[in-house]
């Protein structure tokens, strides 16, 4: 059974979306503030964690950053707040979804289990022990990056995307596409969330050639005999 960890101040909140889960055979733990939810990150942390943003003390958003420092875990922020720049914030730091309030709580069940079945089965590259192009080196089976002998710490979605351009380098992919690819046909957010991605990667592997080609998407330039 999956444990997922709420963090959110309004009781009657975490009782509908406690409710839902448990129905669902997802075991659920509750906290009103982030400092009550740091230990169990910090010793047995959760499947999954639900945020919210407006928390008293430390906001959903650090929490999130906190969170992504040491770990992948799946994250889905709930929020009051419906502005774009709030979605893009939330994804940039590294939530895997974000829902605005009010929203339905079934809906939420169904992302969670579409999430986690994202997680659960991953692609085909399975079959792959490691990819090597240039001075990149990706780990398939252990979800470790090298360039050169340094190891760079990606998250989830880092790792998805680095791995689809390094399978297929010089293959231009859409924006619409690695939206597609990476964060599945169910999201619905705006496709700076790619934006956002790859300018993660390029600050993270500064000498990695990611192409951007321009009004279309990115892909991985090998010069031809590399």
């Amino acid at each position: 059974m999956k444990q997922i960890a709420i963090v959110e101040d309004d009781p009657h909140i975490q009782q509908i979306v406690s409710a839902y889960l448990k129905k669902s055979n997802f075991e659920t733990i509750i906290f009103d503030r982030a400092e009550e939810a740091m230990t169990l990150h910090t010793t047995t942390p959760p499947d999954m964690w639900i945020l919210d943003i407006m928390l008293p003390g430390m906001d959903g958003f650090d929490f999130c950053k906190k969170i992504r420092e040491t770990s992948d875990v799946p994250i889905i922020i709930i929020s009051a707040k419906d502005e774009d720049i709030d979605k893009i914030l939330g994804l940039e730091l590294g939530s895997d979804d974000y829902l605005t309030k009010p929203f339905s709580p079934g809906e939420l069940v169904a992302r969670v289990k579409r999430l986690f079945k994202r997680i659960d089965h991953t692609p085909e590259t399975k079959s792959y022990k490691a990819i090597e192009v240039n001075q990149l080196k990706v780990d398939i089976n252990e979800r470790r990056v090298f360039w050169g002998d340094q190891e760079t710490e990606l998250t989830s979605k880092e790792f998805d995307m680095l791995t689809l351009f390094a399978e297929h380098p010089n293959r231009a992919y859409s924006r619409e596409e690695l939206l597609d690819r990476v964060w599945g046909d169910d999201y619905f957010g705006s496709d700076r969330a790619v934006d956002d991605l790859i300018k993660r990667l390029r600050k993270k592997l500064p000498n990695i050639p990611l192409e951007t080609v321009w009004g279309y998407g990115y892909r991985l330039k090998i010069d031809e005999g590399s």
